[in-house]
């Protein structure tokens, strides 16, 4: 059988690095690499995760990429829709993180004062 080639991104997200992750068409590239200018086909991965989990994203997708020097990148967010960005916050914790948060949202719920 063959290997699904969405499964590592599928593990980034599994192991709460990302959020979501968008894979955009393939797209032509042009850029210098060790002086020479390069033309190739490529395609355009967009991770949605939070500063404090890019150094973790990065470290795994560099262990997953085919390149020496892969573009990795991360772009702030100026603005965001607050229930998109509390979305992404929860889905970025671990899951005893979520069990931990779970728990004290339930405990709170049947707290009467």
């Amino acid at each position: 059988m063959a290997k699904d080639p969405s499964q590592p991104i599928v593990d980034l997200m599994t192991a709460s690095l990302a959020g979501c992750v968008q894979i955009l068409p393939e797209m032509q590239s042009i850029y210098f690499w060790k002086g020479e200018v390069q033309r190739d086909r490529e395609v355009l991965i967009l991770a949605k995760t939070m500063a404090s989990r890019f150094t973790e994203l990065e470290r795994e997708v560099r262990a997953l990429h085919s390149y020496e020097t892969p573009e990795i990148v991360a772009l702030p967010i100026i603005a965001g829709s607050t229930p998109y960005l509390e979305w992404l916050a929860e889905n970025l914790q671990s899951e005893q993180q979520r069990s931990t948060n779970a728990n004290s949202r339930e405990a709170k719920r049947w707290h009467r004062p």
